[in-house]
């Protein structure tokens, strides 16, 4: 639960804390993104004195520490000043407005393209008495003269410099003169009033009217706050701001534990990115250059892992100490306890764990992975990692490589680690590491893990890691090629373009009325090789076997085509006399055979067709 309290504190108020550096923002925060139209959309709003919405803040001082800085083109006279609040929620609108209306210089925004623009903004006087405060407001080029622009309206403002001079503010008398009214001035005119006064007195009446009525809105305008003291942690703080963030883009746990760690010193970014002159190779780089299939890995996954590793020793620790219950630590991969994470446990864990990753790779080379596009889960590497981490070279010892194949291939065939999977990959280390010690200890994805026959039929898709790994499988098990008659995963994939493809092939089956669910299904694909499958085209299996057979650069027998089409688990007799209901029985039965020894258990059979 956090603790916090609510009230309102007025505008100029909190505008001042922020250009002192009293406020400033959490370096975790995103950079301001508002356009020109918001800004004056936001103006305008407060002019008329309706609610924008409450800001939160945060109390430092407490045991959450994050690495700060100052709000959009903020230039603090003391850089060392400490804040003693931070903007949480409600960063757009007080950096709208800290640079309208407390900045002497040009506000940075955007065009409506996303394009980076500099403005100076101004109220039309007559135009804002007259009661059309949407068009009373105006933004101008930061030499804050506006000229024509081939004949458009004064409200087109656009880069494009030339034409006649329409407006010129260039000076505080020429302000005067136009009685365009500068909203860097709102919050204190005095100046601003002496010089309309010298310039231009005849407009002084209109210009009280004008102040009481737009200016005082201005100055009397009080922002519900919502105050975080503290002594919340920084689990509570970083799940506040995600709650209220609703507006923005989520913010990876990457970025927030990057941002406390800053407080320490410690540049995270650097570590993981690496940087040209502290840090030339990251750990992403590093584990790239030695193992391309690494690329998926995301920064959040490397801190995943990092936890289960950390928790589990504190909750081995816990158990030594015979604590019980609540007492006892859980491992977690959740982004609380990641959030929790100290910079210590992160330096003892990190190494290992990029050795995790690097033995990971090594592991899914050996199970016949070899391209990130053929990954069933990114999600199972985390737990793969911090299991290898622990195992090291032991992982390689046949009892132990027999475990973590079965629990691997559960996972996949399993299809288990689609969607939130962060208390099955802590379920999953801690049940693993126990299981090396007890071979009677359940590990709960092994158990779970099921495939039916039937979902043979609706494997269509390459995007699903079943298909994927029932794809690999065959590889695995030393399946060759049609064309060039080499074990597919010898061969030189950068020289030889390999995919999936049918083996009855479409044109031939809608020829022969066969059931599109069952043709399109993985019972009837294979890995072949580009040429391959370009020789095999829409013909009968018969008779692309033949040619296949029959090719002068590659002419073979019967024999040897046929211990090339077992190794695809493909029925001779059913394939040569084109038999496509047998070869889809024969296949099923196969390939069932095949799931069955890599999960360790048997499939529920049921018919296919």
């Amino acid at each position: 639960m956090s603790n916090f309290d609510s009230s309102k504190e007025y505008l100029n108020d909190i505008l001042k804390k922020v250009i002192e550096g009293k406020l400033q923002l959490p370096d975790f925060q995103r950079g301001w993104v508002w356009d020109n139209s918001h800004i004056k959309s936001l103006l305008v709003s407060i002019s008329r004195s309706f609610p924008v919405g409450a800001v939160m803040l945060l109390e430092t001082g407490g045991d959450v520490k994050f690495q700060v800085r100052p709000v959009e083109n903020v230039d603090l006279k003391n850089k060392d000043i400490e804040p003693e609040e931070l903007i949480l929620d409600g960063q757009q609108r007080l950096t709208s407005l800290t640079q309208v209306l407390m900045l002497d210089k040009p506000v940075k925004t955007f065009d409506e393209k996303g394009r980076l623009i500099k403005r100076f903004y101004y109220i039309d006087i007559e135009m804002a008495l007259s009661g059309n405060l949407e068009e009373a407001f105006i933004s101008v080029e930061e030499d804050r003269i506006v000229r024509t622009n081939f004949g458009r309206d004064i409200k087109k403002i656009t880069n494009e410099k030339g034409g006649e001079i329409l407006l010129d503010f260039s000076s505080t008398q020429k302000e005067c003169k136009a009685f365009f009214f500068p909203c860097n001035k709102i919050l204190n005119s005095d100046e601003w009033e002496e010089s309309l006064f010298e310039n231009a007195p005849e407009n002084m009446p209109k210009y009280m009217q004008f102040r009481k009525k737009v200016l005082d809105a201005f100055r009397k305008y009080a922002v519900p706050v919502i105050k975080l003291d503290k002594d919340n942690s920084k689990e509570a703080v970083c799940l506040v701001f995600e709650k209220v963030n609703t507006g923005g883009v989520p913010l990876s746990v990457f970025e927030l534990v990057t941002a406390t760690f800053a407080a320490e010193g410690y540049n995270l970014r650097d570590d993981w990115y690496g940087h040209p002159e502290r840090n030339p190779i990251g750990r992403f780089q590093h584990l790239f250059d030695k193992e391309s299939i690494l690329k998926v890995i995301e920064p959040t996954d490397f801190l995943q892992t990092i936890s289960l590793l950390s928790t589990l020793q504190k909750r081995t620790t816990d158990l030594k100490e015979n604590k019980s219950g609540k007492l006892v630590s859980a491992v977690s991969a959740k982004r609380s306890a990641i959030l929790a994470m100290s910079l210590e446990e992160y330096k003892q864990w990190a190494d290992k764990v990029e050795n995790g990753f690097l033995l990971a790779a090594k592991f899914l080379r050996k199970e016949c992975f070899f391209f990130t596009k053929d990954l069933p889960y990114r999600t199972q590497l985390v737990p793969l990692a911090a299991i290898l981490s622990l195992l090291n070279e032991r992982w390689l010892e046949p009892k132990v490589y027999e475990k973590l194949t079965q629990w691997f291939w559960c996972g996949v065939l399993g299809e288990l680690y689609g969607g939130a999977v962060e208390t099955r990959i802590a379920n999953d280390l801690e049940d693993f590491v126990s299981w090396l010690t007890d071979n009677h200890h359940d590990v709960r994805t092994i158990q779970e893990a099921s495939f039916q026959a039937q979902r043979l039929i609706t494997l269509r898709s390459r995007l699903s890691a079943a298909y994927k790994g029932l794809n690999i499988l065959v590889l695995r098990d030393g399946a060759q090629d049609f064309f060039w008659k080499e074990s597919i995963q010898n061969l030189d994939v950068e020289e030889v373009a390999l995919d999936i493809h049918h083996i009855f092939p479409k044109k031939w089956c809608e020829e022969n009325k066969k059931s599109v669910k069952v043709y399109d299904s993985i019972l009837n694909k294979t890995p072949i090789s580009y040429k391959a499958n370009r020789m095999i085209g829409g013909k009968a299996p018969s008779k692309y076997l033949e040619d296949l057979q029959n090719h002068k650069t590659v002419m073979i027998n019967n024999e040897v085509m046929n211990q090339i089409l077992e190794s695809h688990l493909i029925s001779i007799d059913a394939i040569r006399n084109d038999n496509f209901e047998l070869f889809i029985e024969n296949r099923k039965n196969d390939l069932l055979g095949l799931i069955t020894r890599v999960m360790g258990k048997s499939c529920s059979d049921m018919s296919v067709g």
